[in-house]
């Protein structure tokens, strides 16, 4: 697949007195946080394998997960995954299901036992309901939180205070409701991480060796929501519980094997997700587009005082700029001017309100520009 190209595409709002092949082709700038943008090509190449998987008269949809086609599918997927990740042998890849929300409780469930304890640092909402559930399995000690500044940024070097002995160190890598992301790997002192990394995943190269577990929800940068990608390192997997656990809910049900029906549809959009990244030059060549991508909105955000956002520079997310105006009033003129003109999916979440772009992989720099341009043009008229 070649590299996500937008300018064979409209780019205007959907209108009634488009004819029917305008329509169909019709794409907005998609900004949502998730369920979020796909890469058009991806889109492009299922949808012509759609009826009729390579000649198998089928959907693969339609077809048995443990036939040869999907089995082909799921073979490749892990594949790519290990090479965009670097995980050589180390790793276990598996496809589940549940979200991430759901592996909230399953590591503290496989990998805290009784009498230990598992460190957390609290960054925002959704390492706040992952230590919720924790909490329910056993002890837990938050090593770092900056619920005080309304989760304003990450931790800086050495305020992270970890307790004895931990079992693991759990971080979010990026906060998409609040807009930080952790610039690197956190300290653990050798503590394996475990990393609810569902959105920024895949977005740069990462430190594998430091990480015991790292899953995500598929829906930010990976695929379609409805899989969950469980990376666990094989000897941190070897201290998993099994005792005492539903079958479903044991890491060891699943390594290495294809114990219920997986999401098979969700898995084959991922492995075509997974072939386009790895066509437009792997995770370090997305890093430095996203990059690129952020500094053209938070060059704006800095210019002066019309914009402005609540994140320390240090913990500035790549993946969900959040931004203010000077009141709510102009937030919502933005908005629907903004929707007018086909950039969509820009209003922040509804807990924190304000302004969020989520710019993730397969959000192409043509739509930053369109919103960049929109941001200058806005401040000129209402500034």
């Amino acid at each position: 697949m070649p590299q996500n190209s937008l300018s064979q595409w409209q780019w205007r709002p959907y209108t009634r007195e488009m004819d029917k092949a305008e329509s169909t082709e019709y794409r907005c700038h998609n900004f949502s946080a998730g369920p979020a943008v796909l890469p058009v090509d991806v889109l492009k190449t299922a949808r012509g394998e759609l009826l009729n998987y390579r000649g198998s008269g089928s959907s693969i949809m339609e077809l048995s997960h443990r036939g040869p086609e999907y089995m082909e599918v799921d073979a490749q997927a892990r594949s790519r995954l290990s090479d965009l990740l670097g995980l050589g042998d180390d790793f276990e890849v598996m496809f589940l299901q549940g979200g991430a929300s759901t592996q909230f409780m399953m590591a503290p469930m496989n990998f805290l036992p009784e009498g230990r304890t598992a460190d957390y640092l609290n960054t925002g909402t959704w390492a706040r309901k992952a230590i919720k559930e924790a909490r329910i399995i056993g002890n837990v000690h938050e090593a770092f939180s900056s619920e005080d500044t309304n989760y304003s940024r990450v931790p800086r070097d050495g305020e992270i205070r970890m307790s004895d002995d931990p079992a693991y160190l759990h971080f979010t890598s990026n906060n998409t409701i609040f807009g930080t992301q952790h610039p690197g790997e956190p300290e653990s002192g050798g503590v394996p991480l475990i990393c609810d990394a569902s959105s920024d995943f895949l977005s740069r190269p990462l430190d594998v060796k430091r990480y015991g577990m790292i899953y995500a929800g598929a829906q930010k940068n990976a695929g379609p929501s409805g899989v969950t990608v469980v990376l666990l390192r094989r000897d941190f997997l070897e201290t998993a519980r099994t005792e005492g656990l539903p079958s479903m809910l044991r890491y060891k049900t699943h390594a290495g094997t294809m114990f219920n029906t997986p999401p098979t549809f969700g898995v084959y959009l991922v492995n075509l997700v997974l072939g386009w990244l790895q066509e437009n030059g792997g995770l370090a060549a997305m890093e430095r587009r996203n990059r690129e991508k952020a500094q053209l909105l938070y060059a704006e955000i800095d210019r002066d005082e019309f914009y402005r956002t609540p994140v320390e520079d240090g913990s500035r997310s790549l993946m969900n700029v959040v931004f203010r105006l000077p009141n709510e009033d102009l937030e919502k003129r933005f908005l629907g001017e903004a929707e007018a003109r086909g950039l969509m999916g820009l209003k922040g979440h509804r807990s924190v309100g304000g302004l969020r772009a989520s710019i993730y992989n397969a959000c192409p720099r043509e739509s930053v520009e369109a919103l960049a341009g929109f941001m200058v043009e806005f401040r000129k008229t209402h500034g």
